[in-house]
């Protein structure tokens, strides 16, 4: 069955590269109406959240409804929904930038938990994958193959000694995302920063809701949340984006060095050739293994938090 948000999740925060304040609402929608973004300062401009509106932008997802309205770094908010299992939502926002909050997509993870889910009893379709696709530029590539559910494989390779060789493999079903991925943060090297600000980027960005590291060091206050955090980080952002599909994908998700522009690139390779996917309504059994399954008793297990979440 189809799941919406049972009532509003509010949130405010700052946005990553533009440094403004921003506010943001979940909040319930329809069967059938898919993830929409409404930019309320532009006469709630609908901006569809689908691969087919995503529009080269560096250093994040950028979505554009191509009459002008855009919404950017929306792939932490994308992982939560789809982490929790919302396939309806209208997600308003009142500025270019969905806000970072704390760098990871845990904050929106708990903000939908407490205001809580409602199943909508219509029927559920997922895309399936029948064979593999793959994009690959130099060394990285990514990869989706057949599998009877969402399976994230990803490895990354850093010269800094605090990142260095990574990998991690998840079966993203029974609530793997909210007890492995969700409060992974965003990294970057101190280096990067300072050049992202110079070109007008990063603004928002604090030791607070990065990780940012110089070479063997973590300078970010309190260290790694996960000794690999960076590339449960890149799994996250990989939901994110997929989640853009506009339905649950079932297959095995494969990325090697891949980024954000690389997973909608797959994305739009899988969608170019018909034979290599079908539409299938999802049975009670295949549901179950979809990554929002069972996720509300792990609402209990979260530290208690206000509706109105703010990050400084």
């Amino acid at each position: 069955m189809q799941t919406t948000i049972a009532q509003k999740a509010q949130f405010r925060g700052v946005g990553l590269h533009s440094g403004a304040a921003v506010r943001l609402a979940i909040l319930p929608a329809p069967a059938n109406h898919g993830i929409v973004f409404l930019r309320t300062d532009l006469d709630h401009a609908r901006i569809p959240a689908r691969w087919d509106h995503v529009t080269p932008s560096q250093l994040c997802t950028l979505l554009d409804n191509g009459q002008g309205a855009t919404v950017s770094t929306v792939e932490h908010v994308m992982a939560a929904l789809s982490g929790t299992g919302i396939n309806n939502a209208v997600v308003e926002v009142n500025g270019p930038e969905v806000p970072i909050l704390d760098g990871s997509a845990a904050p929106f993870v708990q903000g939908i938990l407490e205001a809580g889910l409602r199943r909508q009893r219509v029927p559920l379709a997922a895309i399936r994958v029948l064979r593999p696709v793959e994009i690959q530029q130099g060394e990285a590539f990514a990869r989706l193959s057949p599998a009877d559910h969402l399976e994230i494989h990803f490895d990354i390779d850093f010269v800094d000694g605090a990142i260095g060789r990574q990998e991690k493999r998840l079966d993203m079903a029974n609530g793997s995302f909210v007890h492995e991925l969700m409060d992974s943060r965003t990294f970057c090297r101190q280096a990067d920063v300072v050049q992202m600000q110079k070109n007008g980027l990063a603004l928002g960005g604090t030791y607070l809701n990065a990780v940012v590291v110089d070479g063997d060091k973590v300078l970010s206050p309190g260290g790694l949340r996960h000794r690999d955090e960076a590339v449960r980080h890149k799994m996250l952002d990989a939901m994110g984006d997929l989640a853009l599909a506009g339905a649950p994908i079932l297959a095995r998700y494969t990325g090697h060095r891949a980024g954000h522009a690389m997973t909608n690139k797959l994305l739009r390779a899988l969608f170019a050739q018909p034979d290599a996917w079908e539409w299938v309504v999802l049975t009670p059994a295949m549901e179950s293994r979809l990554p929002g399954a069972g996720v509300l008793p792990a609402a209990a297990s979260l530290a208690p938090r206000p509706r109105q979440l703010a990050v400084a």
